[in-house]
């Protein structure tokens, strides 16, 4: 997505004024990141996203600094901001959090009947996606899958931590979009983990989740030309 049609997203969901914080443009820009609208190497103006924002630059600093801190962005000196493009150790350190949050939610979460009618609509909209062959929608499902798994914990502060991994996998995830096997096999192990969590095999389900971001990870790491360690 261009700069200026992200930047339009931006400002129409821009809420009042006494929410405009440093912290609040972090989640605003996170989002707009994780949801594949920010692409890594976009150059983040602080003249156009102030005005989009309607915040000052100081607050918008403030925001860029939170978010350079999670590895989102990275400033070059004299020439500005970008949205950072993950290396390997970035990926390690993604996976590490992922193998802790995401399995226990999967064993401890609260298994409403909503919680599990979201997690299959999620799989029909990736199977949609797998047969019509878009590698965005594939990915999209994907992301949206592991954020609902997380959101079973009922935990605001896990939400906001995946709020932050998903956006470091969306740039990830953007290194493979030319590359549509390594989403398309895992629409499928997706559903075969939403199924195991429906049927209550929770510690199936966990281990199956931990061997498949083990896999995930490594994948990863070799198609950016790095050895998993």
């Amino acid at each position: 997505m261009p700069m200026n049609a992200a930047l339009q997203g931006i400002a129409e969901s821009a809420p009042a004024t006494h929410a405009h914080t440093g912290a609040w443009v972090a989640g605003v820009l996170r989002a707009r990141i994780s949801a594949g609208q920010l692409p890594p190497g976009t150059k983040l103006s602080e003249q156009k996203l102030s005005a989009a924002l309607g915040v000052s630059r100081n607050t918008l600093r403030e925001a860029f600094t939170v978010l350079a801190g999670e590895s989102v962005v990275h400033r070059i000196p004299n020439r500005g901001v970008y949205v950072a493009a993950p290396g390997g150790d970035d990926v390690r350190e993604i996976y590490r959090v992922r193998r802790v949050i995401e399995p226990a939610a999967v064993l401890w979460g609260e298994l409403t009947d909503d919680a599990l009618d979201q997690l299959d609509a999620i799989i029909v909209r990736a199977r949609e996606a797998l047969a019509t062959g878009s590698v965005t929608g594939m990915g999209d499902a994907n992301q949206e899958l592991h954020k609902a798994l997380v959101g079973l914990s009922g935990s605001a502060s896990l939400d906001e931590l995946m709020e932050k991994v998903l956006a470091e996998m969306r740039l990830v995830f953007h290194a493979m979009a030319t590359t549509p096997d390594f989403h398309s096999h895992y629409v499928e192990r997706n559903a075969a983990l939403v199924a195991q969590i429906r049927s209550g095999r929770r510690e199936e389900a966990a281990a199956e989740l931990r061997r498949y971001l083990d896999a995930a990870e490594q994948e990863l790491l070799a198609h950016m030309g790095i050895i998993p360690s």
